[in-house]
Formats: structure tokens, C-alpha cells, sequence
């Protein structure tokens, strides 16, 4: 359980206990309050010793952090609890992380979200059970836990950095809230009605949205291919386009929508996938990783794992000849061969042809899309092209009749 020593989470560890459940308390200082942030930790961990609980504690850098990752305080302190608490359940075999949100957290991260233009998805408030986070408290609001705090005789912290209004949260809490209360007197129980169905709304529009991506979403060597006619043929398109591409981080909806008539090979990105615009389609694919990296094959393997899949062997006779495969004479290679991307220049000397071809004239001919010809792997000798692997090999290496020695390269699926 997550316990900051505060009202919510001392509550929370106080109905744990009377419910006898097995648990355990997590404590982050943040070292952003001087003694007042040693004085929280030593507070939880003599909460721990009175409830008979183990404590998990640590130091996080937060100012260092938010300065080295470029990300506010508030995003820093979550990025670095949520990724220790993460650390924790699996080093210590903890099913799932219990923290003390409430309907009032709930209520502020809906502004929060409304005030940055986010989707139904954000509007529809934190979930109150994943796989992995349970929040019991989140039907109850913050004054329903004051009175259980004090009809307790409970003790607490009070975090003073709660009531600086710089930060956006502390804002909407004590000076736009009170507000909304004061103009209804139910209003957040009206909050989480409208919540209630806002969920219902969205778990209807996310069952279409499925359905649509079912018959859009065409896999095919890891991306998914997309008809730009089809895509047009959905109304509201903007609507459809969020429901579609949110998920793989796309948030500029504008920049997707004038994909849909842009010039073939013009793209954008999300920090996580890429969308290209390839004659009549789309194509969404993970960012590669691995774009510049070489991988290099010693004489002496037999097989490769990455990036292909290849056995390798020496063999008496050209068997049946297939993309797949390749056939070449060993004593033309020099060692060790790499397996690479393609680069600006690359020329090689199709098989079968008179004469060098630069490889993007050899894509372009044989209309090979933006993505596929930044997926391509070649298998170069000497930085010599031997084989565009899957699709053509090199004059330069074939089997004649002064070959003694027939290396067989083969991708397995």
C-alpha cells in the first residue's frame, strides 16, 4: 500500500488493518520539503511498527530528475513512485497496489484533463481496480474521510506543499472546487453520476472502434496497413481518427487528418510509433530501434538470431532456389559479413542483370513502400552488397564453375 502519511492513506492503512488483510506500507521521500519530508517518513515508518507492517522506503533525486527528463515536479515525483512501486511488487511477489485517491482526487484530474482538451478517455476518471492498482477509496470524498479520521482519534501529516497554488492541482483544489461545491450542494456526487456515465458512454464508442479496426487495421511484417478510402468513408473522420491512432500516442489530429491527402512518403510521429502516408494507404509501425545498428556474422556461426533468422551452412549443389534463400561462393566473402539497414547510396549488382543498380531506383521499381525499404536488411561483404536479404542477390558472388565451396544462406520463419 502506498502511504505518504497523510489523512487518505492512514485511513486507508487503518481500514486494511480492521479488514486483516496482508499488506505492506511504501513510503517515497522526495527530499523537495527539507526536515518536513524526513519527518513524513519517520512518520510512516512509526505507523508501521504500530500496525505490525513492513515499510518500504526510499530517497528520490526529484529536482535532478525533473531537470535531467525535462518534466515538471509533479510528473518527475509520479514517474519515479509509480516506477519504484512497480519494483517493489515484483521484487517482493505483491499482487496488486493499493493507494488512498479519492472522489476529490478524482474530480481534480478531470479538470486537470478538461482544461487539456483530452477525450472522453480522460474525462472518464482513474479507474477504480486494474491489474495491478486498486483504489478502494474513490467512492468516498475528502470530507467523508475527515470524519472518519477523526471519529477514529486518528493521526496524520499534513503535507504543507498540498496548499501552494502554484502548482495547477493545489489550484483547482482550494480555489476552483470550493467553488463548483458552493454553487451545488451535490455537486461531486453530480460529478460521479455523470462519471458513471461517461464510463458507460465510452465502453459503447470503444466497442465500435474495435469493431472498425478489426476491418481497417491490416497486419502485415509487423505494421499495420491502413486504406486512406476507406478511411474517409468514417464520420465524424476526426472523431474516428482519435479513437484509432490515440492509443500508439498520436495527439495532433490535424497533422493525421492532413495525412490522409498528403504527398506520398510524408509521415509524422508520436514518441512511441510513426504513420506514412504510402500511395493509398497508412502505414503505422513501431519507431525502430535498431535503424543503425549493425550485426555481425563471424565465419565460423552457423545460424543467426537477429535481425534475421537465418541458417547457414555449406552445401554440395544448389538445391530449389526461393527469395528465401541464397546461394553464394564462399570464397568471394570476406570475413566477417554484417547484416545492416540500407543507406543513401547503396549500390549493388542485381542477379540476373547487366550492369550496377543503386538500391532506391530497385525498390522504386519494384514498389516497395516507405516503411518496407526502411526495414530492409542487407548482408554485405566487405561493405559490399551479397544479398538484399529476401528479395535479390548480387551478381558479384554467384555460383560459377570455378566455385568449390557453396555457402547456403536460408531465412527460417
Amino acid at each position: 500500500m502506498a502511504c505518504s502519511g497523510g489523512i487518505d492513506s492512514v485511513v486507508l492503512a487503518h481500514l486494511c488493518v480492521n479488514a486483516n488483510l496482508d499488506f505492506e506500507l511504501a513510503h517515497c521521500n522526495f527530499k523537495l520539503r527539507g526536515e518536513e519530508s524526513d519527518k513524513d517518513e519517520e512518520f510512516v515508518l512509526n505507523l508501521g511498527l504500530g500496525i505490525s507492517k513492513k515499510v518500504h522506503t526510499t530517497n528520490f533525486k526529484t529536482v535532478s530528475y525533473s531537470s535531467l527528463n525535462k518534466v515538471s515536479i509533479q510528473v518527475a515525483a509520479r514517474e519515479l513512485r509509480y516506477d519504484w512501486f512497480a519494483k517493489i511488487q515484483q521484487e517482493n511477489g505483491i499482487k496488486y497496489l493499493v493507494t488512498a485517491h479519492h472522489a476529490d482526487d478524482d474530480l481534480e484530474t478531470f479538470i486537470i484533463n478538461l482544461s487539456r482538451g483530452s477525450g472522453i478517455d480522460g474525462l472518464k476518471g482513474m479507474p477504480y481496480n486494474t491489474d495491478v492498482i486498486k483504489r478502494p477509496l474513490l467512492p468516498f470524498s475528502q470530507d467523508q474521510i475527515m470524519v472518519y479520521a477523526q471519529t477514529n482519534m486518528l493521526e496524520w501529516r499534513e503535507d504543507k506543499s498540498n496548499e501552494d497554488t502554484k502548482y495547477l492541482r493545489n489550484k483547482i483544489r482550494h480555489q476552483i472546487i470550493p467553488l463548483l461545491k458552493e454553487l451545488h450542494p451535490t455537486f461531486l456526487d453530480n460529478f460521479k453520476n455523470s462519471q458513471y456515465y461517461l464510463e458507460q458512454t465510452a465502453a459503447i464508442a470503444n466497442n465500435a472502434l474495435s469493431e472498425v479496426k478489426r476491418n481497417l487495421f491490416l497486419s502485415e511484417n509487423n505494421r499495420y496497413k491502413i486504406s486512406i478510402d476507406k478511411l474517409k468513408e468514417l464520420n465524424p473522420l476526426k472523431g474516428y481518427l482519435h479513437g484509432l491512432f490515440k492509443d500508439y500516442g498520436f495527439t495532433e489530429w490535424e497533422n493525421v487528418a492532413g495525412l490522409l491527402d498528403a504527398m506520398s512518403g510524408k509521415e509524422i510521429h508520436s514518441k512511441t510509433h510513426r504513420l506514412v502516408k504510402s500511395r493509398d494507404y497508412l502505414l503505422l509501425t513501431a519507431i525502430e530501434e535498431m535503424q543503425n545498428k549493425e550485426f555481425v556474422v563471424e565465419e565460423s556461426v552457423e545460424a543467426t538470431k537477429e535481425p534475421v533468422v537465418m541458417a547457414i551452412s555449406l552445401v554440395e549443389s544448389i538445391e530449389e532456389r526461393s527469395l528465401n534463400t541464397l546461394y553464394v561462393d564462399k570464397e568471394t566473402l570476406k570475413y566477417p559479413l554484417t547484416i545492416r539497414k540500407w543507406k543513401k547510396g547503396d549500390y549493388f549488382y542485381p542477379f540476373g542483370m547487366q550492369g550496377k543498380k543503386k538500391l532506391s531506383k530497385f525498390f522504386k521499381d519494384e514498389k516497395i513502400d516507405v516503411l518496407s525499404k526502411e526495414n530492409q536488411w542487407l548482408l554485405c561483404s566487405d561493405n559490399q552488397i551479397v544479398w538484399v536479404i529476401g528479395k535479390r542477390a548480387d551478381n558479384r558472388f554467384k555460383i560459377t564453375s570455378e566455385t568449390k565451396h557453396i555457402l547456403k544462406f536460408e531465412i527460417k520463419e
